[in-house]
Order: structure tokens, then C-alpha cells, then sequence
């Protein structure tokens, strides 16, 4: 059989931070040698580049502007449309290369990865949700990271049938060390008693609970991370006189040595825009305890109340604050989730499981029948 050729076309690549991203980024490192792969992106520029990263070919589109943090490159069209793939592999959400993608004139075979529901754009999903739910009309499958979000998500209701649950997956033995000179100069700066945050520092993440929580925490809270919510949580933090008990550190080139010093993981997000939580994986692969938040999406199902951390009711600081400090007080039961966290990770969610998962669906798709946009067009839908 003729090696597969898969176009994956996502919003933005790394360097660019964030969970799509390397999501993206760990499938196609374990896909770059199993079939023809190509990436396809939107550029922070104006201009279009091409580069080769750790063996993986990466088209960015140049970007015209950017509505509502979502990136508009008209030029997506023309590139999946010249496409020889033989399969399209969507990531949501993404408006423009979804609406690029219907305009195309592509009828090969489609997978659409699902990250997660658009909830809080109520003004931009009047225009987006049709074009998506086009696109998943199209789809011949659906990847979604859990059966949990599969379950409840409206968008979903009427594809679920060709819907797959791959969960999203991290590379293990990554996390398992860091550098002891680090980490250590890491705990004298902010004490044995650290709290981790880590994330784009966004509406959904919930980190005003965690700022918030803090008033009533015996530690300090290190949040790592940028983005539009920066400014609003420093003016919290002012306000309730917590400079002392936390620091926003903005970006870091690598945050493994902060989850080897903290004591605890924390993900307050606290909407289902959260699908998943990718961060938690990190967090439990390097051996921490981690609190999360019981929102209708995956995030409660990747670290397990009682089994790898506490999962307490969103956007409730006393209750956030409450588990942190059990965690704090408590080295010997936080020691015990951790590890459980670690074991978790490396039999569930490794990158070399969701690569192959992801190749099968790939193969399946390609010996079915006619694509389904084909069949949908001759059809006359």
C-alpha cells in the first residue's frame, strides 16, 4: 500500500505555547517517520514561511489580522486545495481553517480533532458554530480527548457515532528528572511550601479562584504562564495584599524544574473550554499531587480525586484553598498521589499510545469507503 499522506492543519506550532499546540507538535514527532506528514499553521507575521522542525515540514500562513485571539489567513484555501493529501486532519477550534477548509474544494478524506466546545465567544460562534458543524458533517471521523466531553458536548450530539476517544498523551520520561541545582534554587526562592500554576493565562483557567484561595493558604503560589488575563490578576493579587504569597513569573523557556519544586499542581479552570488539561499530565509525570476543578469536561477524569489529587467544585476558593492546604500539610499523602499520578500517565497517556491510536483511525479511515464529503457532495447535500 502507498505511504499515507496527512496534512494536519492546526492554528498555530510550536514555539507558539499552548495545549493545541503541543499537542500537535508530540503527534507529529511520532508520526513524522510512520507516514508523509506536512503541517499547516497560521503565522504571528504577515508573510507565509516554510521550515523544518525536528524533521516535521511546517507551512505558517500569513496572518491579515486577528479576531477575538483567532488568526485570519486567507491563504489556508489555496493550500489545502493544492493539497495531495490523503487525508485532512483538522484541529478545533481553528475559524479560519475551518471556513478555509469548506471553501477549498476538498473532498478527500477528513478527521477532525475535537479539543474542545467554544463557550465564552458567544458573538464570533453565531458565525462559527455553522461552519463547524459543516466541517463535522464532512468529517469521516471525530477525535475527542474523552468519552466525558464526548458525552456532553452539544456540537457533538449528532456525530457521535463517528467520534473516537483518544486521549491527549505527553511524553513520560521527559518529566521523571530535572536538574537538582535548579530545583533547589527554585524552593529557596519561593519556600518548601509551593503551590504550581501553568497555563496561558486566559478567562477559562480560573486563576483569579487560585488568587484568591491564596488569602487562606499557608504556601506560595507560582503561576507560570502569559496572556490577556495578566494585567487583571496583577491588580488582584495588589489588592488583596498577596505580593508575598504569589508570584506571576509570565513565561519560561521550560517549566519542568518548577514541577519537580513544588509540593502541589494546581488547575482551578473552571469552564468546559478546558477539555482536558493537558498540564496535568506534566504535572502528575513529574511525580505531583494535583487539585483540579468537577466541570463537565475531561479535566476530572485525567487526575482522579483521592487517587492522583482532590477535585473540588469550580470557581470555589474556599474549597480550593482547603484541598491546597491538605496537600501542603500532608508531604506523606501528597508523596502518595503523585507517584499514583506518574503510573497513571505512563500506562494511559503516552505519546507512543496516542500515535498509535491515531495511525489506526488513519488507516481505517483510508480503506473505508468513498471519503465522505465525496459521498456527500454526489449526493447533493
Amino acid at each position: 500500500m502507498a505511504e499515507l499522506r496527512v496534512l494536519q492543519v492546526g492554528k498555530f506550532y510550536p514555539p507558539d505555547e499552548g495545549g493545541m499546540e503541543s499537542h500537535l507538535a508530540g503527534l507529529c514527532q511520532h508520526l513524522r517517520d510512520r507516514v508523509h506528514l506536512e503541517v499547516l499553521v497560521s503565522s504571528r507575521m504577515r508573510r507565509t514561511t516554510h521550515e523544518v522542525i525536528d524533521g516535521v515540514p511546517v507551512t505558517r500562513v500569513g496572518t491579515l489580522a486577528t479576531v477575538r485571539s483567532a488568526p485570519i489567513s486567507p491563504a489556508l484555501r489555496r493550500c489545502i486545495r493544492q493539497s495531495n493529501a490523503d487525508i485532512v486532519h483538522l484541529h478545533h477550534p481553528n475559524p479560519s481553517a475551518f471556513l478555509s477548509y469548506l471553501v477549498s474544494g476538498y473532498h478527500g478524506r477528513l478527521i477532525v480533532t475535537y479539543h474542545s466546545d467554544v463557550v465564552q465567544q458567544r458573538l464570533l460562534n453565531l458565525v462559527y458554530e455553522p461552519i463547524v458543524r459543516a466541517v463535522l458533517e464532512r468529517a469521516d471521523a471525530i477525535i475527542v480527548s474523552s468519552q466525558e466531553y464526548m458525552d456532553t458536548s452539544p456540537m457533538l450530539e449528532r456525530s457521535r457515532d463517528r467520534c473516537a476517544v483518544i486521549p491527549m498523551a505527553i511524553e513520560p520520561a521527559r518529566f521523571a528528572t530535572a536538574d537538582a541545582g535548579v530545583v533547589a534554587a527554585i524552593r529557596r526562592a519561593y519556600g518548601p511550601r509551593m503551590v504550581l500554576a501553568v497555563g496561558r493565562l486566559v478567562y477559562y483557567k480560573g486563576l483569579e479562584f487560585l488568587v484568591r484561595a491564596m488569602r487562606q493558604v499557608r504556601g506560595h503560589a507560582v503561576i507560570v504562564g502569559q496572556g490577556p488575563m495578566r494585567e487583571a490578576l496583577a491588580a488582584e493579587v495588589q489588592a488583596l495584599g498577596l505580593e508575598d504569597r504569589i508570584t506571576l513569573l509570565g513565561h519560561v523557556p521550560d517549566p519542568l524544574p518548577y514541577y519537580h519544586a513544588a509540593r502541589v499542581f494546581a488547575l482551578p479552570s473552571h469552564m468546559r473550554s478546558e477539555a482536558f488539561g493537558i498540564v496535568q499530565l506534566e504535572a502528575m509525570a513529574s511525580g505531583l499531587a494535583v487539585v483540579n476543578a468537577r466541570i463537565p469536561s475531561g479535566v476530572p477524569g485525567v487526575s482522579i480525586d483521592g487517587i492522583t489529587g482532590i477535585t473540588v467544585p469550580p470557581a470555589d476558593p474556599p474549597a480550593l484553598a482547603a484541598a491546597i492546604n491538605t496537600l501542603l500539610d500532608d508531604p506523606v499523602l501528597a508523596r502518595q498521589l503523585g507517584n499514583a499520578g506518574r503510573q497513571r500517565v505512563v500506562e494511559r497517556y503516552s505519546l507512543e499510545g496516542m500515535a498509535n491510536r491515531t495511525l489506526a483511525l488513519y488507516e481505517h479511515v483510508r480503506s473505508s469507503e468513498a471519503p465522505r464529503a465525496e459521498r456527500r457532495a454526489h449526493a447533493g447535500a
